[in-house]
């Protein structure tokens, strides 16, 4: 069986209504399965649970000896664990994005045991951060001008690197896409990030002002080679003069002592 997602990245906040059951949100991500329990084991004197959704309509009816009885169906199916009175909702789509409730059956009357707010999600699509302009005013300094892009979105913004210090004009920058994701770009230690994500899923793409900026502080590899050279045909050049001018006062004073 195909691992499930148990309550998964629930938010800490719940929503307590009035008759004081708890709701606790849920996402998950779509096709993933989700197990639905209870939140403790039922009370003595059960005879069923109803998991409903919305809190009318019955999808399935546990009786205490464990017989189940599927009143209406969800889009993958359901397959039911060893613990009793809990139900796995397989495949889930964003279709079963709803409110399911487990309804405790006694014989003193019906009591809600767990309350679920479920909202399915798709992954983001992949994030792309593109470097539009680099403008360096001097060696010391330099401007990247970025844009954080996905399929339907896109945020730009500005980083200002002088001695290899860099800051982000207007701090981190975010904004909510068409898909109800969010989309930022911010800097982390000199590497400036991309990120695209929702509760359940996430992409980024990043690289590091170094990159574009070193070269108004650093001189290119093949500069520094091509110093190198030219060092060392100054020393040869030196050093073959010097032993020319060695050579023709040695001659001279050979000739004056004739």
């Amino acid at each position: 069986m195909r691992s499930c997602v148990v309550l998964l990245f629930a938010s800490l906040l719940t929503l307590c209504e009035a008759q004081g059951t708890i709701v606790t949100p849920v996402f998950v991500l779509k096709g993933r399965d989700l197990l639905l329990k209870l939140r403790a084991d039922p009370p003595e004197g059960v005879l069923a649970v109803n998991w409903k959704i919305n809190k009318t309509v019955t999808l399935v009816r546990i009786k205490s000896n464990g017989s189940v009885n599927v009143l209406h169906n969800v889009t993958g199916g359901f397959e039911f664990p060893e613990n009793k009175f809990s139900v796995i909702l397989k495949n889930v789509q964003e279709v079963d994005s709803r409110v399911y409730s487990a309804v405790v059956e006694m014989l003193k009357g019906n009591k809600t045991a767990a309350e679920y707010k479920v909202t399915v999600q798709g992954p983001v699509s992949p994030v792309e951060l593109i470097v539009d302009r680099v403008d360096s005013s001097s060696s010391e300094s330099c401007d990247l001008h970025v844009t954080c892009r996905t399929h339907n979105s896109h945020i730009s913004s500005t980083f200002r690197c002088v001695d290899r210090v860099c800051n982000q004009e207007g701090g981190e920058r975010s904004q909510v896409t068409t898909s109800g994701a969010s989309l930022q770009v911010y800097l982390l230690h000199n590497v400036i990030i991309c990120n695209h994500n929702n509760q359940v899923h996430w992409t980024h793409d990043f690289n590091t002002t170094e990159h574009f900026c070193s070269s108004n502080t650093d001189p290119p590899p093949h500069l520094g080679w091509v110093i190198t050279v030219c060092v060392v045909i100054l020393i040869v050049i030196l050093i073959v003069v010097l032993i020319v001018w060695l050579y023709i006062n040695r001659k001279r004073r050979i000739g004056k002592s004739k």
